[in-house]
């Protein structure tokens, strides 16, 4: 290397390692989706599945970062996990949205984060079906790359009132939780502009940051369904954060517009809070 070829730091070094591995791993999971029903498991409960193709994608992702960085730490949603010396650890979902898969719906994601010294300076969620590309390094903004397309910068958006909010949101697995946050989301749907539901963290995430709906929250998430949105979504600017005073994800996750993270927040808290 000459006198007079910039360094990269790390977060970059990171993101382009980052989205390489994710677009390896996106052809990887176009390539399985004509065969995706083939082997089919479950996890937590029947509609909790996963994939031949979940489990390949891991595999892949994890050997080319380690390839790339062999002192780093990996968690996986597929069972991937090791504990590395560099301070660097990868936050993986092979398959976000793999209900979408296996039924070809278009939001299904890579999802991979880098995480320095315990917090998430780098996001980069893949959506498989639409080629749509989100990243973000922190303190510097997020991006949406479309197939064809320049990187655009993304800011969220302001609804005037909770009222004109669109707000999406997930299910667990379990039986019992669907049916508390059933009762929950048909109480939250008259006080809001509707209700948006894509199966999908990451994308909902992410959604929220190009402000294609106005807030999202989702209870139970793991860190591989939001280590990467989260932060793609709070570089929009989005508020990211938990109801009552607690952190996100712990136990619910919030990404909302700031004009309107006060009233959501308190309607949230309170619906949840009863239910």
């Amino acid at each position: 290397m000459t006198s007079g070829t910039p360094v990269p730091d790390l977060s970059t070094e990171l993101l382009e390692l980052a989205r390489a591995t994710a677009e390896e791993a996106a052809v990887l999971v176009g390539a399985g989706r004509s065969r995706a029903a083939e082997q089919v498991d479950t996890k937590s409960s029947p509609v909790d599945v996963v994939t031949a193709v979940d489990t390949a994608s891991e595999e892949l992702i994890v050997r080319r970062l380690l390839e790339a960085r062999p002192d780093d730490g990996v968690l996986g949603e597929e069972g991937a996990s090791r504990t590395g010396t560099s301070g660097v650890r990868w936050v993986v979902d092979p398959i976000d949205g793999t209900v979408n898969f296996l039924y070809g719906l278009p939001a299904y994601a890579v999802s991979i984060a880098g995480e320095v010294d315990g917090r998430i300076e780098v996001g980069v969620v893949l959506n498989v079906g639409t080629g749509e590309l989100f990243t973000a390094v922190r303190g510097r903004g997020s991006w949406l790359t479309a197939p064809g397309a320049a990187a655009m910068q993304l800011h969220g958006s302001s609804p005037a009132s909770l009222e004109q909010t669109l707000v999406a949101t997930g299910f667990g697995y379990r039986v019992e939780q669907r049916r508390a946050q059933g009762a929950v989301v048909a109480q939250l749907l008259p006080e809001v502009r509707d209700i948006r539901r894509w199966g999908c963290a990451s994308l909902d995430l992410c959604a929220a940051a190009a402000g294609r709906v106005d807030a999202y929250y989702e209870l139970d998430l793991k860190p591989w369904d939001h280590a990467a949105g989260a932060l793609i979504a709070a570089e929009a600017g989005l508020v990211v954060t938990g109801t009552g005073g607690r952190p996100f994800a712990e136990p619910m996750a919030v990404a909302v517009a700031d004009s309107v993270a006060e009233p959501l927040l308190a309607l949230l808290d309170r619906l949840h809070a009863a239910g």
